[in-house]
């Protein structure tokens, strides 16, 4: 059985049995879908792989302090955004 590199509600790497459902990118703090078109897109172009991260559930993510993405997560990524301008006020 295969071991996986996940992200933990504290940030930090650990092994795990299941595979993740969500992917990030560590610099720009995003996660999104497996299949995002823009973090394919990135990685076809030989980029983005060295920082990518993989988490087993939203929750996890956003419990990182990850974000949504603005492409393959587009309302939960408005009410992130929405959030963030009311605490700017």
């Amino acid at each position: 059985m295969p071991i996986y590199k996940l992200i933990g509600r504290d940030g930090n790497e650990y092994l795990s049995r299941r595979k993740g459902t969500f992917g990030g990118h560590r610099g720009q703090k995003i996660y999104g879908r497996l299949d995002c078109p823009s973090a394919l897109r990135w990685i076809a172009k030989g980029h983005y792989v060295e920082k990518r991260v993989f988490f087993r559930d939203e929750r996890t993510a956003v419990a990182a302090g990850y974000r949504p993405c603005a492409c393959c997560l587009q309302s939960k990524y408005v009410q992130w955004k929405s959030k963030q301008q009311k605490n700017v006020s």
